[in-house]
């Protein structure tokens, strides 16, 4: 997730303060990493450098000074960019699994025992997100379908690595 572009498109509905940024941020996007204060700062501050935000205003109170950011036309025009861009599929041809997997064939490890405890800690993660989906409102259900999905295909991934492993196994010790 691009943070800067995520920010930038949060500030077309208004100018915010760093504060503000960082709680809808994290209302509506960072239920399991929420943003740190000191990262929306330095993203604020790099795309002040590049012009695509600018300060509205300046507080002063009892403490330090608090900006307004607003974002420039130059910022709408590369957050449309942004957006407009397709993302890249990530097809995962080198993952640390199957590197794992190999590993424990050559070194004469149990790749069965690896295997199943992998399927025992993504069952583990798909009921939580799927008790997570249950209790959540429509945005957080979009967010767990999403993971789910992914584990679903890695879980079928695991079976087909388990019901070839003495291939594998007999390829990768030649």
């Amino acid at each position: 997730m691009s943070i800067g572009h995520t920010l930038l498109g949060l500030l077309e509905s208004g100018p915010r303060h760093g504060y503000d940024l960082k709680r809808a941020f994290d209302e509506k996007f960072g239920h399991d990493r929420p943003l740190h204060y000191g990262q929306v700062y330095s993203t604020m501050s790099r795309l002040l450098k590049n012009g695509l935000v600018e300060v509205d205003g300046v507080e002063s109170g009892g403490g330090p000074e608090r900006k307004r950011y607003a974002i420039t036309e130059a910022g709408i025009t590369d957050v449309g960019a942004w957006l407009a861009q397709p993302e890249k599929p990530e097809p995962y041809l080198q993952s640390t699994l199957y590197t794992k997997i190999v590993l424990a064939l050559l070194t004469g490890r149990s790749a069965e025992a690896l295997l199943d405890t992998q399927r025992t800690e993504h069952l583990r993660l798909m009921r939580i997100l799927t008790d997570r989906k249950r209790k959540g409102d429509l945005a957080d259900q979009l967010i767990c379908d999403h993971a789910l999905f992914h584990l679903e295909a890695d879980l079928r991934w695991l079976e087909l690595t388990a019901a070839r492993l003495d291939r594998l196994a007999a390829e990768v010790g030649a």
